[in-house]
């Protein structure tokens, strides 16, 4: 392993993990405030690249980049208050329904107002190029934007959550509601303003993440069960071990997609010859890049024997 790919490989995976903890950080504070699993959550971010598709053919991307997860924010909280709600009393089941069926009817709005394949919802021009050449290899702005978008993101919500007293009325309404009700605070308001921030972090790695690759309406269902994935390895509830999980997750990947060694060559390195009567051959043939797709969930396998809680988990339910 040459030091041009690993280095290229690392900051590949870093940046995409990065985008994995913009679309995991929502969904974790959603779940870790409110106990709610949004399965549409996705969809969020499907309706932050578009927004922003259609915002910034009108006013242009940087505005856009403020004004579409404010809108995907506002549509999230109001689904909370005249929705999600009326449910929460029923249980975990019709919450997860109800989120699910949400999924699919964004879904279906999205293809009747933008259609059924790709937008040209591009880079601005401050954003297109390489930021550096590394090896001959160039790293585009664009993953770099990404990273810091995402690290400022991590840095604000930890700074509001820990250091303000919004944060302190929202931690008092998640241990203790009925007090916090009683010290005149109002707990539903709170818990609509934490379910749209969710998904307005949602719509915000949607707005970066669309023009990064692509604006689609599969674009919900490709990252869906990946962030999933991340939520319960990281910990459910767990911002940071969200986190580390995207970044693992992301580096990990990365790192097999460009790997095409497989068993049984590195077998023939050490002298055993295997051929196609060898027991197992199927899977011994199989590369690294081959089975890429499939790791992320042999981590979510492995995490839930071993560890259910997740790596830094913190909610018994």
């Amino acid at each position: 392993m040459s030091l041009e790919f690993f280095t290229i490989s690392l900051l590949n995976g870093v940046s995409y993990g990065l985008l994995l903890f913009m679309l995991s950080s929502g969904l974790t504070l959603i779940f870790s405030m409110m106990g709610v699993l949004n399965f549409a959550h996705t969809s969020f971010y499907m309706l932050g690249a578009y927004f922003a598709y259609t915002i910034s053919g009108v006013v242009g991307f940087w505005p856009a980049l403020v004004l579409a997860p404010l809108c995907v924010g506002v549509l999230g909280a109001a689904f909370e208050r005249y929705s999600l709600r009326r449910v929460h009393k029923f249980g975990h089941v019709p919450e997860l329904l109800v989120t699910f069926g949400l999924s699919y009817l964004i879904l279906e709005l999205v293809q009747l107002v933008w259609g059924r394949s790709t937008v040209p919802y591009g880079l601005p021009e401050q954003l297109q190029g390489p930021l550096f050449t590394l090896y001959g290899t160039q790293f585009p702005k664009s993953r770099s934007f990404i990273m810091l978008v995402a690290v400022l993101m991590l840095v604000a919500v930890w700074l509001l959550l820990t250091r303000t007293r919004i944060g302190l009325v929202i931690q008092a309404a998640l241990k203790h509601p009925h007090m916090a009700e009683a010290l005149g605070h109002n707990v539903p308001r709170v818990f609509m303003l934490v379910f749209g921030g969710g998904c307005a972090l949602a719509g915000l790695a949607g707005v970066i993440g669309g023009n990064t690759y692509v604006t689609e309406p599969a674009m919900a269902a490709s990252v869906g069960s990946i962030i999933f994935v991340v939520v319960v390895v990281g910990g459910m509830g767990s911002l940071t071990g969200a986190f580390l999980a995207s970044l693992l997750i992301g580096v990990v990947q990365t790192f097999a997609v460009a790997l095409d060694y497989s068993a049984a060559s590195m077998l023939a390195q050490f002298g055993v010859t295997v051929d196609e009567q060898t027991v197992g051959w199927p899977l011994l043939k199989l590369t690294v890049s081959q089975v890429a797709p499939i790791l992320p969930y042999l981590f979510l396998v492995l995490i839930l024997i071993f560890r259910p809680k997740g790596l830094l988990g913190t909610r018994e339910d």
